[in-house]
């Protein structure tokens, strides 16, 4: 599980700072990336901003519960898996857990145990939708899973950056990925220079289908799937 939740976005929220603070120093040993919140609103705005894989999140929190959150959240978002904690069984809530399709209703205290229960149940319903698998054209995917881009059946050698830079446009497809966090992931110590992120691109579009790869002027690239390619040709 450990290996597959490095594929993933979590957000964690809690109100009470020390619960948080564990929680979010485990799971940021075996996901790709933990976000946390103090409360419902602020999740929401997290959410909206890195549209997480998976939200774990407490019932029992000021300026807007767990279950409100999920409420708002659900109602625009169908695939982040959200797992609720709270320490009171409630069958209200219960009901309102199944209503909103959330993954696990966890009793406080959540050990590591009941954590990746949940997870692994989040992980099997994500894979369910094939998560993996991004078209980037009719006949060439990419794996976010294995990082490896296949077309008519062959895979496509990538270089290290390439892998990186290809998984990191395939993870936040749904918005453009700034500059700035290129640079974080591919070049976080010695800087990323113009040259080098073009010179990146020039050669990983030479492996992938045409027009997969966005460059949005002043901003960063974005990853255009097949499925959002061809009905923006069709409008």
């Amino acid at each position: 599980m450990k290996e597959v939740l490095k594929n993933f976005t979590i957000l964690y929220v809690e109100d009470e700072e020390d619960v948080r603070r564990n929680a979010v120093e485990y799971l940021r040993r075996i996901a790709k990336e933990v976000l946390e919140a103090k409360d419902g609103k602020e999740a929401i705005a997290i959410w909206k901003e890195h549209k997480p894989d998976i939200i774990i999140t407490d019932i029992s929190m000021p300026h807007l519960n767990g279950i409100d959150m999920a409420r708002y959240i659900r109602a625009e978002d169908t695939s982040v898996q959200i797992i609720i904690a709270t320490a009171h069984t409630d069958t209200d809530y219960l009901m309102e857990a199944v209503e909103l399709q959330l993954v696990k209703y966890l009793v406080k205290p959540i050990t590591k145990e009941k954590l990746q229960a949940a997870l692994e149940q989040s992980i099997k319903l994500i894979e369910d939708k094939s998560k993996f698998s991004i078209a980037l054209s009719e006949d060439c995917h990419y794996n976010a899973y294995t990082q490896i881009v296949t077309c008519k059946d062959n895979d496509i050698k990538l270089t290290k950056n390439e892998r990186l830079f290809l998984d990191l446009l395939a993870h936040y497809h749904t918005r453009v990925v700034r500059y700035e966090e290129i640079e974080n992931s591919i070049w976080p110590y010695e800087g990323m220079s113009q040259d080098a992120i073009r010179s990146l691109v020039r050669g990983l579009r030479k492996k992938v289908p045409e027009g997969c790869i966005e460059n949005i002027s002043g901003i960063g690239y974005r990853m255009i799937i097949f499925t959002d390619f061809t009905s923006q040709s069709q409008s």
